[in-house]
């Protein structure tokens, strides 16, 4: 079998777990309980995470505490960089949310411009973005480590359910977001201090 023959079987068997996970989230996703998952996740939008990472820079300067300001800014910059990073990707590819996906086809990701955000599903920018200021509040209050990406990954799973993107949407995102924050912190190491 050639190379090529591999991994489109490779993602055609991807594409059928992504459907198949849908599937099952589908018919409940207007539920009670759904609707509260996803009224929670909106916490990991841009503008709350924006606002929670100014909010930990003013709390530092104000206080005058250092180790908040560099943890705010720290997450400002490894959300800014998340964000550039996944709107690059989701710019050139095209894929239908599943709440939105009629058939099959309009699940798999395909090479496009489309900016509409029902046809942008691919990566999660959720994802990315709470990765990011997770691990870069982490970064300077590892003793949170545990609960900050514990946080990150609830607004990444929580995604699925609600039916906004496919596992595979969620898991780029989650390599876009802990990837553009593991660069920031090579450019700019954290101090012990």
């Amino acid at each position: 079998m050639s190379t090529k023959a591999t991994l489109d079987k490779a993602a055609a068997k991807i594409g059928e777990v992504d459907a198949a996970v849908t599937d099952e989230f589908a018919e409940r996703r207007h539920s009670k309980p759904m609707q509260l998952l996803a009224t929670a996740s909106e916490i990991g939008d841009q503008p709350q995470l924006r606002l929670i990472s100014g909010a930990i820079l003013a709390a530092g300067l104000f206080g005058g505490k250092p180790r908040l300001i560099r943890a705010g800014f720290r997450m400002l910059l490894a959300h800014e960089l998340a964000t550039a990073a996944k709107n690059f990707v989701k710019r050139r590819v095209d894929r239908t949310r599943p709440r939105s996906a009629a058939t099959r086809g309009e699940a798999k990701v395909r090479p496009g411009h489309n900016t509409a955000k029902e046809v942008t599903s691919f990566p999660s920018g959720h994802t990315a973005g709470s990765l990011a200021v997770a691990q870069a509040f982490a970064r300077e209050f590892p003793e949170y480590r545990a609960p900050a990406l514990a946080a990150a990954g609830f607004i990444a799973v929580a995604q699925i359910p609600r039916c906004a993107h496919y596992p595979t949407d969620v898991g780029a995102g989650a390599v876009i977001g802990g990837g553009t924050e593991a660069l920031l912190a090579k450019v700019w190491p954290v101090d012990d201090k």
